[in-house]
């Protein structure tokens, strides 16, 4: 485990520094300013009349502070601001000013130190040079105001526009990470919807499937266990139901070749994102060749063939409604069929269908079941009454389901045309 400023298999930079690589391009720049510092206070020490050991101690001491110039950049200024009379510091004054106005700290307080080095810098030039050199007193002013200016203002503005930039560069590192991490979510949340998505088109052919099988299959065992009853007793009756145990499988095969050949259909086109290719799953033509409400009467004529008393009946106009809302009444009608075959045997069975303009609503109320009928043992995986709520809630509409007070059971549901 690594800290903080630190490369596996190195030592962090030391202190303050956020790189080794700063650290030692400061104690360099520290080194030279000292040596500077300490050539400068050999002058300074025959101009004070001090020992020329101390002037070298003090300008090494003043040098090397420009070590300190990221941690404390104020104190630094201050310091090249303070020996100025001394002659000493030029290389701690021009990187300490360039130090201070590309860090942080507040304008007014980088103004108001380039304005103190820049008259202080102008004073010790002015004085220096008026003494030193017999000249017009106006050419002593330009050229101090010159050298003044040459050894303030650059360092200031090169400081200010390499902070802009660090900032800048800072600023545009944070937007490029946001834009990742939202990028990231967008792909998350993408993958979930592509999983939503194919999680419901398994769903929902898992509902076709069940609703073919379920009732094709249970059809042929209740017309199975009435030739076996009636196969030595009524020959010709035997062969009828035979007949018809024939013809429900032809359809349930049928049905099934024609559900696994939308399966198999040409795949679409890859899409741009993974969440509408996933929706591009479910086959453009999944309800257009399915069952319609024409077909509801050959429906309940299979179940009368397989003895079961069923009445239908028609309310208002008929009307072609969207195939998804034609598929799912007939889906609805069907299934409830199935569990009346399965749980009530021998009931007496009204389908009620009704158009009613702006949706279409279908009704399967089953009575009790007849005591001498016997139980045709269909099996029951529990999933038909939701699938049926499913269908119905899938595409806008109105499921209810559950026992009568004499005794049966009612599905009812309402679609929108």
């Amino acid at each position: 485990m690594t800290s903080t400023g630190e490369v596996e298999g190195r030592a962090g930079p030391p202190l303050w520094w956020a790189r080794r690589r700063d650290a030692v391009v400061d104690v360099v720049l520290g080194g030279v300013s000292a040596v500077e510092c300490a050539w400068e206070g050999v002058a300074f020490a025959g101009e004070a009349g001090a020992p020329t050991a101390l002037g070298v101690v003090f300008g090494l001491a003043v040098g090397s502070t420009l070590v300190l110039r990221r941690r404390w950049p104020i104190a630094v200024v201050l310091v090249g601001i303070a020996v100025a009379p001394a002659a000493m510091g030029f290389l701690l004054g021009v990187v300490g000013l360039y130090t201070l106005a590309s860090s942080e700290v507040p304008r007014r307080i980088t103004a108001t130190l380039a304005s103190m080095s820049l008259a202080a810098t102008y004073v010790v030039m002015y004085l220096r040079t008026r003494v030193d050199v017999e000249a017009d007193p106006r050419l002593v002013v330009v050229l101090s105001g010159f050298v003044a200016v040459a050894l303030t203002v650059p360092p200031v503005l090169f400081g200010l526009y390499i902070g802009a930039r660090r900032r800048l560069l800072e600023s545009l590192q944070e937007r490029a990470d946001s834009l990742e991490r939202e990028l990231s979510l967008l792909a998350d949340r993408a993958e979930e919807r592509a999983e939503w998505a194919r999680t419901e088109e398994r769903t929902r052919i898992a509902r076709e499937m069940h609703d073919v099988v379920a009732h094709r299959v249970s059809l042929m065992v209740v017309h199975a266990a009435a030739l076996e009853a009636v196969a030595a007793k009524d020959p010709a009756r035997a062969a009828r139901n035979a007949a018809l145990v024939g013809d429900m499988g032809r359809q349930a095969l049928t049905e099934l070749r024609e559900m696994l050949g939308v399966l198999r259909a040409e795949a679409p086109k890859p899409a741009a994102s993974p969440a509408v290719a996933a929706v591009a799953l479910a086959p453009a033509g999944a309800f257009e060749d399915g069952p319609s409400l024409g077909e509801l009467e050959g429906l309940v004529g299979q179940s009368r063939a397989a003895g079961m008393v069923v009445e239908m009946l028609v309310q208002g106009e008929g009307a072609v409604y969207a195939a998804e809302v034609e598929q799912t009444a007939y889906r609805v009608v069907q299934e409830a069929l199935t569990n009346c075959h399965k749980h009530a045997p021998g009931a007496r069975v009204v389908v009620r269908l009704a158009h009613r303009g702006g949706e279409v609503a279908m009704q399967v109320e089953n009575g009790p079941c007849d005591g001498k009928a016997t139980e045709p043992g269909l099996p029951s995986g529990g999933n038909g009454l939701v699938g049926m709520r499913e269908r119905v809630l899938g595409l806008g509409g109105v499921f209810v389901s559950g026992p009568t007070d004499a005794g049966g059971f009612r599905v009812s549901a309402v679609l929108p045309a």
